[in-house]
């Protein structure tokens, strides 16, 4: 067996992952990084990239659909075109094209860096060897320190195990054809994000939700647009009702709603978006007994676990299960391994729904903040550029200290507002206050002004309403 020693050894090439080992060749920390799979993990091949690709098709195809039917904004705005069609293979093969640059340029950046990557499945020996068995002889490879960042798998049903009409995110990311009817099991941001991609496309969509709104980890007045545009677009919704699964024909899902009635959903393809666990079985990390914290792996602000040596970042670790924060941690402990003084302490970590309209939430929404802040909205309607790109649906809303104005919280919902996160982070992250946010000049006309419109209203006088 052919043995390899390294100072750092990273198990998985997620976003975590491959920017820990970029970061630790940069500081001159030999570094060993081992995935089974692509580099870039769910989130560049099965996740984030991929499914923002289609929303961006699904959304092209939908407008030029409109448009041929002479109604909606472009019919307003005077706008004809003859007819729609899409390829939906040709559409799959360009998201592809997106997915491979990105993995490409990953490998290309830990070979500019040094980083030594091992293909194969890696298997814990202890918490300085681990064994990884690729196509050809296996490996074993001996480390000082272990970081841990294998991310997460999508939650099956017992009811409905994937396979056949039965999908996850990742078969309904490379569809061969578009289903005619879609039952999406799951009103996260996941099915939400994908029901409303094959409901542009062209199906017939059915969301089932167990709780009783959707997008139920999000405050209701912030998921209030959200369900108005699904229900404009025609996605039939049935919340307070559980799958029970399949019926004996396969073309239909069995529900029941929380009055207890039974009913069918027609279904040519069913995907199932019910959440992501921890990746914590299959590469025998149970050998290092580790602390645990449920399903998770317990860490303290350093990414330490409770064996010297041996980190862990990302899905692996907890809430928030987001790309961005395994990067962050990822990157801090390579710095730690590097001899550097760091700890994991961000004031605010941003969330994105890429739905339609998008909805944006960094920091303390106004449930969770309670009496002692304040909070104020200023609507999209109210803004001139929303107006013109015919985006008038929502608002941004900002929370703070009623002391000292300190701003805790952003929210917002609207076409584009993904691209505002940055801006919140910023303000909460540097302790702004809300007279800091109403002073500052910001352009016209931008979606942006509504940001200082809602600091402006918190103050009691904002300008446009």
């Amino acid at each position: 067996m052919q043995t390899q020693t390294t100072t750092l050894l990273v198990i998985g090439g997620g976003p975590g992952g491959y920017v820990a080992a970029i970061r630790a060749a940069q500081l001159g920390v030999a570094t060993v990084l081992v995935e089974a799979q692509k580099l870039g993990g769910t989130c560049v091949n099965v996740g984030c990239i991929p499914s923002k690709a289609l929303i961006h098709a699904a959304d092209e195809y939908d407008r030029v659909r409109h448009l041929a039917a002479g109604d909606g904004s472009g019919a307003s705005m005077g706008i004809r075109t003859a007819s729609a069609r899409i390829d939906v293979a040709q559409t799959v093969q360009w998201k592809d094209g997106i997915v491979a640059r990105l993995t490409g340029g990953v490998g290309a950046l830990l070979k500019k860096h040094h980083v030594t990557v091992v293909k194969g499945w890696a298997r814990i020996l202890d918490g300085k060897t681990v064994e990884v068995q690729g196509e050809g002889e296996a490996v074993r490879i001996s480390c000082q320190n272990l970081l841990l960042a294998c991310g997460s798998e999508a939650v099956e049903l017992p009811s409905l195990p994937f396979g056949g009409k039965v999908w996850s995110a990742t078969e309904a990311l490379s569809p061969e054809r578009v289903p005619k009817r879609l039952v999406v099991v799951g009103a996260g941001y996941i099915g939400l994000e994908l029901g409303t991609v094959y409901r542009k496309l062209g199906a017939e969509v059915a969301v089932v939700e167990a709780l009783e709104r959707v997008l139920p980890g999000y405050d209701e007045e912030l998921t209030r647009p959200v369900a108005a545009a699904l229900q404009r677009m025609g996605v039939g919704v049935h919340l307070a009702t559980k799958v029970i699964g399949m019926n004996d024909a396969g073309d239909a899902v069995r529900v029941r709603s929380a009055a207890g009635k039974e009913s069918e959903l027609g279904a040519d393809a069913v995907l199932v978006a019910v959440g992501r666990r921890p990746r914590v079985t299959g590469w025998e990390l149970e050998r290092l007994q580790l602390d645990m914290q449920g399903q998770f792996i317990q860490i303290d602000d350093r990414c330490a676990t409770s064996m010297r040596g041996v980190y862990a970042i990302g899905d692996l670790t907890g809430e928030p299960m987001l790309a961005h924060r395994a990067m962050a941690q990822g990157e801090m402990v390579a710095e730690l391994v590097a001899g550097r003084q760091r700890r994991f302490d961000p004031v605010a970590i941003p969330a994105v729904c890429f739905t339609d309209p998008e909805v944006v939430v960094v920091g303390k929404c106004p449930p969770e903040a309670g009496e002692e802040c304040l909070s104020a909205a200023f609507p999209f309607a109210a803004n001139g550029r929303a107006l013109t790109l015919s985006a008038a649906d929502g608002f941004v809303r900002v929370v703070a200290r009623r002391d000292d104005h300190r701003i805790v919280g952003w929210q917002a919902v609207g076409r584009g507002v993904s691209e505002l996160c940055t801006a919140f982070s910023h303000s909460i992250e540097m302790g702004a206050l809300l007279e800091d946010v109403a002073g500052t000049i910001h352009a016209h006309p931008t979606l942006g002004e509504a940001v200082q419109e809602a600091a402006l209203r918190a103050l009691g006088h904002a300008l446009h309403i």
